[in-house]
């Protein structure tokens, strides 16, 4: 009789666990082969790298950030096809960093992680996914970002909806627009740019919209097969043309940090929204009666000329429920439709999308406990409890006016000098001080204090509480200052316990017990 044994777990042993094969695991893979760091992997939920640039591909997709300014400045690109790439030549980008570093090797694919436990035994992270792997990590870095989990509303009857729906990060392209009648929910980031898209294509397109954005021009020029061959020929060319996109970026921050700015450039844009929209009525209902910047400003030269086609409608009526055939809002109006379209953005509160999440550091520390007010970090990048883990735009490191890649490659370098001090010191593990935690969270709250992101509106910089804790209140250029060098003084260094018991706190005792504990968390 055959006898049948179960599989043998799949266990990996690595210096450094990542989660994530977007911009920032990415960044994080290249700089620690750079610095001569191989035992590492990323584990990555999908099938393919690209993270928001694999899923959002719906028509019209491209970034709000200046090409030349979203790329890394250690893989600069020259032949950007225009000032705003659209989605997939930054994927394309994506993958042909991946394949120049030679980092697919490095990927484990369709490995979700469902766990992460820190074994203060063996002082490494202890990391499961849902394919069925254990990761055995030194060092633990988050870098699945902010924008990975698409938010679903909470209506009435959506579920009864006999026709179409799609979220904007899951768009079937699969389904024939043309000639349908169609909802749009949000008037966000995505739904400005595929709104004008679709609405050619479709018989009759319902806008429902909450609260209107302010939405500036967007330069739409190409760049020219001359200058493209300078950038090339010249790199010091290209190099200019970033310092140039970046600081203009930095002078946004001005109208954010000084209201009275702000309500100058109001001013200007209510022009703007007046020489677009015909209807004065409807240009009424497109302006927002919050501080310009407070929610994140939006670059489109089509969203508000879109609303002046006859089979447009925008519809600021609050939904009442959805029906098997369509729409009825509170005032008793049934839209019939085809199609809704989720144009509703993402869970960006890590304690919502973490919450069935196992993440638990020393003494039984858990995020969802800790993390019971508010995300909280250190620059965004450790938190106290939780060794030798980091996090890629972690709390407050969000921006509403520059590259977030500047920001990731700030927090790289600063997670690599961390994993460098450990090693320096003969430690196992790196956990900064709550107090220092403390102090940078103060920090925080005061510099927000008087910018437009306190100035009473709701976004998704906040809370549902209303407690801003994704965005970094001031110059990037200050965030790299303060970021440039890791202060010892804010931190402790540990030694894990095998490693105190048997070796009186020698590094090469920790061969014996901790690895025969290897594995078995608290």
């Amino acid at each position: 009789m055959q006898q049948h044994t179960a599989p043998q777990p799949i266990v990996h042993h690595v210096d450094v666990a990542i989660a994530g094969a977007g911009f920032g695991g990415l960044a994080m893979a290249i700089q620690l082969q750079k610095r001569g760091i191989h035992s590492f992997l990323i584990l990555e939920k999908a099938a393919e790298v690209g993270g928001a640039w694999r899923d959002n591909h719906y028509p019209g997709a491209a970034c709000d950030v200046q090409s030349h300014m979203y790329s890394y400045s250690f893989e600069k690109k020259a032949d950007w096809s225009k000032r705003y790439a659209p989605w997939h030549e930054i994927q394309q980008y994506i993958l042909d960093t991946v394949k120049k570093h030679n980092l697919r090797s490095k990927i484990h694919f369709n490995q979700e992680v469902v766990s992460a436990v820190f074994n203060e035994g063996t002082g490494r992270w202890v990391i499961k996914t849902a394919g069925g792997e254990t990761i055995m990590a030194r060092h633990w870095v988050l870098a699945s970002g902010p924008l990975h989990v698409p938010a679903f509303p909470d209506i009435k009857g959506l579920d009864t909806f006999k026709g179409k729906v799609m979220h904007s990060a899951q768009w079937d392209h699969g389904y024939d627009l043309r000639g349908k009648r169609v909802a749009s929910l949000g008037t966000g980031g995505s739904a400005i740019q595929y709104v004008p898209e679709i609405a050619p294509k479709v018989a009759q397109l319902h806008v429902f919209q909450r609260t209107p954005a302010w939405v500036i021009p967007r330069d739409e020029r190409s760049y020219s097969s001359l200058r493209k061959a300078l950038f090339k020929a010249l790199p010091f060319t290209q190099t200019l043309h970033r310092w140039r996109c970046y600081w203009t970026n930095e002078s946004r921050l001005w109208p954010i940090l000084n209201p009275w700015m702000a309500r100058i450039g109001e001013g200007l844009l209510k022009k703007f929204i007046a020489y677009q929209v015909k209807d004065p009525a409807l240009r009424e209902k497109l302006t927002p009666d919050y501080t310009l910047g407070c929610k994140r400003i939006l670059i489109s030269n089509k969203w508000y000329p879109t609303f002046n086609r006859k089979n447009v409608e925008l519809v600021t009526d609050a939904i009442q429920e959805i029906t098997p055939d369509g729409i009825v809002t509170r005032d008793g109006k049934e839209r019939k439709l085809d199609c809704i379209v989720l144009g509703t953005g993402f869970v960006v509160d890590p304690r919502i999308y973490m919450k069935n999440f196992e993440l638990r550091g020393l003494n039984g520390h858990t995020v969802q406990e800790d993390w019971k007010v508010s995300p909280t970090s250190y620059y965004g990048i450790t938190t106290a409890n939780y060794p030798n883990m980091y996090q890629l735009v972690g709390p407050h490191t969000g921006l509403g006016h520059n590259s977030i890649i500047f920001m990731i490659e700030a927090q790289v370098d600063y997670i690599i000098q961390c994993i460098e001090l450990v090693k320096r010191r003969q430690a196992d593990w790196i956990d900064v001080k709550p107090e220092a935690m403390q102090r940078f969270l103060g920090e925080m709250t005061r510099s927000l204090k008087g910018t437009v992101w306190s100035s009473g509106c709701k976004s998704w910089y906040q809370t549902a509480d209303g407690i801003n804790f994704a965005i970094w209140p001031k110059s990037t250029w200050r965030y790299w200052l303060e970021t440039r060098s890791v202060r010892e003084a804010d931190y402790v260094f540990g030694r894990c316990q095998a490693h105190a018991a048997h070796t009186g706190g020698t590094p090469a005792g920790l061969a014996g017990q901790a690895m025969a504990r290897m594995g078995q968390p608290r």
